[in-house]
């Protein structure tokens, strides 16, 4: 059911409004399957265990990612094995690690060195944190396991067991990545392989640059063979489905749209307006993200018979790549290209003055395969607010930089308005931040932001001499920042490129479609559907990320006949198998749906990158 809604949405605010009306923003959007069913708690698990060793199941291994309670799912599983009469040897591979020091050695290179909160991309698998004769003697006993009769039965359990080879099934244990980042950050998660609780920003440059490539590979490799997809966000209740039924639900995924999870986190600039309008916890200080469509971190949750079973997005990615991204699979492979997210300052503060790397740079520092090209979509705004884009004209680089090393020195603010040129926002503009370009949003914006996928690669140049909701200073990259600025894109410049007008391309009764965006700059192409009853689009080979941007809600009825719901300001994906959708009002007054794509061609007779080198 959706929320109920305390009063009509507005998107131009008064520059003094300190509370929002509730909205009806769902943040907890599901998918439910045509077949299949999720099975609930240990006891489903035992009884599916009990049944096989009868017929000869004498080695399960049960793989997952990282950030699985692996202590709780051994003891939840043993008290219900034991009602069965079933007390299994349980071999966990933390065992067959290699010690953390060789570990730390292994990936040392990937690290970044002192760098806080960069590093570079893992190549290989999970076997960097394996010692090679701890595995061999675990695979060895395997083996002897599986010459016996049927009746006993082995455990191989944690990262890695797939590594095993030698089971009789196969299981995979999956948590989210917000859940695995609240538990490093509330519980002392530590990194694999070792006991040491990281500081929480090392934490998590280990695991992005690392352990995620690394268990992402291993994690493709083992999808096609699952006998059982199993969530384990809450340990004590996990949730299970068929590898048969979860491959299936997956296929149908990938030809229908749907809504992936958001999750939302607070931040030293974050506003209020995310806070009320989606009902997120009011406990939280502030919300400054809603990570609608970062997919490295998004879940998808699949709904039936009222329980629930979530799955990190790149399951679909891995499964049917080509299905859902179309043409653009050839260049992007298992990465979905396109990212959505909220960045709110309302009754916050100032987003940290920032750019992003040009393309060989973000490839030869951090190995990711392109750069962190962006928009601002104004979603909602107060009455002053500004977006801050470009440099002035005149303005000199030379002595904005000393300021910022003085500041950084002194602690004394720098009035880096003299330097950065600022643009006046209203809700439905669109700004347009191609790598290089010095921005960031004002006080008193929703933004959607529309972009390439690489979403942690921003160079802070100055963030107001403020500390984060830890009390640390955030770090600023003034070198990298300087080594990538495109100091040219000044005043007339951005005014002339950066701040498009809508051009309406195709129009009928009652509906007109718009180009906001179509430079050589970006890859992907944004586009705006108004309509008042109705509308079609056709994906023609692409796939589509989408927010209804204005209206109450609307109903997406694709091709295959299944409807998905999409409210004010919730984002959902469209996939290229989709084929043909028809948009439907739901509601009263007009609608307008922002959809992106990959532009046809890029990747084959297109080049990926923005043509300035």
């Amino acid at each position: 059911m959706p929320p109920a809604v305390d009063a009509p949405a507005r998107t131009l605010l008064p520059a003094d409004a300190t509370t929002f009306p509730r909205g009806l923003f769902d943040p907890f959007p599901s998918f439910t399957p045509s077949e299949g069913s999720i099975a609930s708690g240990y006891d489903t698990l035992a009884d599916r265990i009990a049944e096989a060793v009868p017929k000869g199941l004498r080695v399960l291994a049960i793989d997952g990612f990282h950030g699985v309670d692996w202590d709780a799912l051994r003891e939840g599983l043993s008290e219900s094995l034991a009602v069965r009469g079933i007390d299994p040897a349980w071999w966990p591979t933390a065992d067959a690690f290699a010690d953390a020091d060789t570990i730390a050695e292994r990936i040392e290179p990937f690290l970044g060195g002192d760098d806080p909160i960069f590093g570079t991309h893992f190549p290989l698998g999970p076997d960097v944190f394996f010692d090679a004769e701890g595995l061999a003697a675990l695979r060895i006993e395997a083996a002897v396991a599986r010459g016996r009769a049927a009746g006993s039965l082995a455990i191989v359990y944690g990262v890695g067991a797939g590594l095993v080879e030698l089971y009789d099934q196969l299981w995979y244990a999956d948590t989210p990545k917000d859940v695995l980042q609240a538990r490093a950050r509330e519980d002392g998660l530590t990194n694999l392989g070792t006991d040491e609780a990281l500081p929480f920003n090392l934490f998590y440059k280990r695991a992005y640059f690392v352990e995620w490539p690394a268990l992402n590979r291993h994690k493709r490799r083992l999808l096609p063979d699952l006998d059982l997809f199993l969530d384990l966000q809450d340990a004590a209740a996990p949730t299970a489905m068929t590898g048969d039924d979860f491959r299936a639900a997956l296929r149908e995924l990938a030809e229908t749209p749907f809504r992936p999870r958001p999750w939302f986190y607070p931040g030293p600039w974050g506003g209020q307006f995310m806070q009320d309008h989606m009902g997120l916890d009011p406990e939280q200080p502030n919300f400054a993200w809603s990570f609608e469509l970062i997919t490295p971190e998004n879940g998808i949750v699949l709904e039936a018979d009222g329980a629930r079973l979530e799955c990190s997005f790149d399951c679909l990615m891995f499964r049917e790549n080509r299905r859902v991204l179309g043409e653009a699979a050839q260049q992007f492979k298992y990465e979905w290209p396109l990212r959505l997210d909220y960045l709110d300052t309302i009754s916050g503060g100032n987003l940290s003055v920032q750019c992003h790397p040009r393309p060989d740079f973000i490839r030869r520092q951090f190995g990711e395969t392109f750069t962190q090209d962006e928009t601002y979509y104004i979603s909602a705004a107060q009455e002053d607010a500004v977006v801050y884009l470009g440099m002035h004209e005149g303005a000199d680089s030379d002595a904005f930089r000393k300021a910022l090393e003085a500041s950084s020195e002194s602690g004394e603010p720098v009035d880096f308005e003299q330097y950065v040129h600022s643009v006046p926002a209203k809700p439905h503009d669109l700004f347009l931040i191609p790598n290089g370009t010095v921005h960031c949003s004002g006080v008193g914006n929703l933004v959607l932001e529309i972009s390439a996928m690489p979403y942690i690669f921003t160079f802070k140049i100055y963030d107001y001499v403020r500390r984060d909701l830890e009390g640390k200073m955030r770090p600023i990259n003034l070198e990298r920042a300087w080594a990538n600025l495109r100091f040219e894109r000044r005043t007339k410049w951005v005014r002339d490129n950066l701040v498009p007008t809508p051009r309406t391309i195709r129009e009928g009764e009652g509906w007109t479609e718009e180009v906001l965006m179509e430079r050589p700059e970006f890859f992907y192409d944004i586009r705006r559907l108004n309509f008042e009853d109705r509308a079609e689009i056709e994906t023609e080979g692409r796939a589509l990320a989408v927010n209804l941007v204005e209206g109450e809600a609307i109903e997406i009825v694709a091709a295959n006949g299944r409807r998905q719901v999409l409210r004010y300001m919730e984002s959902a994906v469209i996939p290229a198998s989709a084929a043909h959708v028809e948009l439907v009002n739901q509601g009263e007054g007009l609608c307008r749906l922002v959809f992106v794509f990959v532009r046809p061609g890029i990747g084959a007779s297109l080049p990926l990158n923005d043509p300035i080198a």
